[in-house]
């Protein structure tokens, strides 16, 4: 359920959010101010990953140890994504939105300052990373299960759609932004300014009233619901298998922008400014890919959707592979992030609509866990950058994701009936 401008309920039921469902989304206040925050963090997430990889590589003049930041910068979303869920469970969402919001402006400002004097090296930057990262994993669980509160079930797609819509706008201004900055003023001042987004995105919460209630079954010590979580997932294979195949597209897939600061620097030679326009063109994929996304219906016939958008999504990576100019690399980009937005849209509802109601913090906590395994991929792809070639690399990862899909639909029937 949603609120509408009359302060009263309206249950959507198979419509498009082209239509009724986005304007009702849009005329919830507190939607609104979840969409600000999301437009704020997600700028400075997308931000401080330009900055990360450029600063990494001029340090090291390696596209391994630019891997290995990015994946450093994710590990948390695995190692604290299920805590981070059952505390989203138990306490205000708004409230950890917000202090997630300021832990991260704090620990990127403090980083933009130790470059600015010269202080931060290679570890510097990667343990406040790290803190960073842990701070974004209690932000995320924080913020899929807030708008399932505002959304309710049926509209939860579309609830997911928008937030995605938002973040990509952000994320495309964040790119082109943090880019420029970089190559006008350096690294530190690209810093500051991703400090300062991360703040906004916590100021544009406080109006915001939280929607949820504690479950009654969380009386328990937080282990104890993390315990139980984990035997729900063992359990419950469609939950399993969901929660597979969207860290799988993660280390094959999403794993492609490690290699975009060396692609843009050692390859086709278009500096940071090209860089920032690398990662803008996936920002405006993704927008396309939301555009599409927007159009389905409520909770119908998403496993095959999903099932097949991942093989083509593995096809776009090794593609990729093959693009032999900056203006074809650019176009494959758009396709490629196209497909990794439905991807990731799907995978959010499905294991949202996979769990009980009182479980939903935990259910964006197992989402969080599953795109953690993103520094598998990273490691991974920026070693193989690193022996073979960017090419190679992209060309066995999204050969390898193609595979994974192919062989899901086959062998696992139960997901193409969801």
């Amino acid at each position: 359920m949603i609120g509408s401008p009359a302060g009263g309920w309206v249950r959507i039921r198979g419509v498009r959010l082209s239509s009724i469902p986005l304007l009702h989304l849009w005329a919830h206040h507190d939607f609104r101010y979840l969409s600000v925050g999301v437009f704020f963090h997600t700028l400075s997430m997308v931000g401080e990953q330009v900055v990360l990889g450029w600063y990494i590589l001029e340090l090291t003049d390696s596209a391994l140890m630019v891997g290995v930041a990015l994946g450093l910068r994710n590990l948390p979303l695995l190692l604290v994504g299920i805590p981070a869920g059952v505390v989203a469970d138990r306490g205000d969402r708004v409230r950890l939105l917000q202090l997630s919001g300021v832990a991260m402006a704090v620990t990127a400002a403090t980083l933009g300052v130790l470059v600015a004097f010269r202080f931060a090296g290679v570890w510097p930057a990667l343990v406040l990373t790290f803190v960073t990262g842990c701070a974004r994993a209690l932000h995320q669980t924080a913020r899929q299960s807030y708008a399932h509160d505002i959304a309710g079930a049926d509209g939860l797609v579309h609830a997911l759609a928008l937030v995605a819509l938002t973040s990509r706008v952000g994320g495309l201004f964040g790119s082109l932004l943090i880019g420029f900055l970089i190559a006008r003023h350096g690294s530190a001042v690209a810093y500051l300014a991703v400090a300062a987004g991360y703040l906004a995105s916590a100021v544009a919460m406080l109006p915001a009233q939280s929607n949820g209630r504690p479950s009654a079954a969380d009386a328990g010590s937080v282990g104890a619901d993390v315990f139980d979580f984990l035997t729900m997932i063992r359990r419950d294979r469609v939950l399993l298998h969901l929660m597979s195949l969207t860290a799988v597209a993660e280390v094959l897939g999403f794993s492609h922008q490690a290699l975009l600061p060396s692609l843009a620097r050692d390859v086709l030679r278009v500096g940071p400014v090209g860089l920032g326009v690398m990662t803008a063109a996936r920002q405006v994929g993704g927008l396309a890919g939301i555009a599409l996304t927007s159009g389905l219906g409520a909770a119908r016939a998403y496993g095959p959707l999903f099932l097949t958008v991942l093989i083509a999504f593995g096809a776009s990576i090794a593609a990729l592979g093959l693009a032999g100019s900056f203006a074809v690399v650019l176009l494959i980009l758009v396709g490629t992030n196209a497909l990794g937005a439905v991807t990731d849209v799907l995978a959010q509802t499905l294991i949202q609509l996979a769990v009980p109601s009182g479980l939903r913090g935990r259910a964006g906590g197992a989402w969080v866990v599953a795109i953690g395994m993103a520094p598998l991929g990273q490691f991974q792809i920026g070693a193989l950058a690193s022996l073979f070639g960017v090419s190679a690399a992209l060309g066995v990862n999204g050969l390898t994701l193609m595979t994974v899909g192919v062989a899901a639909t086959l062998l696992v029937p139960r997901l193409r009936k969801l």
